[in-house]
């Protein structure tokens, strides 16, 4: 199983419309590293869900439940999406400043990259988020 963590502006798609939602394609990446983080991604592999720009913190878990395919909302067959559904809401979200100011989580795509739509996360990272939302 991999991990990764999708940024969503909560304006665009926030978490709480995609748990009434129950389901989405992840649409919208137009850069090239994102990309091929969405045609790595597999089923049951979890993902973060991120809110940037407004509170910048992450706020849910998710799971792919589909493997990428064509994006539905371009004929630039360079692009893709995957199918996610919401897993649960995090007890507490975990801002951007508690992730930079933790000594586990310094090597983060989030705080490295910070523009990258759609980036990896290693284990020890996804659980170390799961364990600052419960405090």
């Amino acid at each position: 199983m991999n991990y990764w963590l999708v940024k969503s502006e909560p304006f665009k798609y926030s978490w709480e419309q995609f748990n009434k939602d129950g389901r989405t394609f992840w649409d919208g990446v137009r850069n090239y590293q994102a990309r091929n983080n969405l045609k790595a991604m597999k089923e049951e592999d979890l993902v973060m869900f991120y809110h940037s720009n407004e509170g910048k913190c992450v706020v849910g878990v998710a799971k792919v439940v589909k493997e990428f395919y064509q994006d539905p909302t371009t004929d630039d067959s360079n692009w893709v999406v995957v199918d996610i559904s919401p897993v649960e809401t995090l007890k507490n979200p975990v801002s951007l400043e508690q992730i930079k100011k933790d000594e586990y989580l310094q090597d983060i795509a989030l705080v490295r990259q910070g523009r990258l739509s759609v980036m990896p996360l290693k284990k020890h990272e996804f659980d170390r988020i799961l364990e600052l939302s419960e405090k």
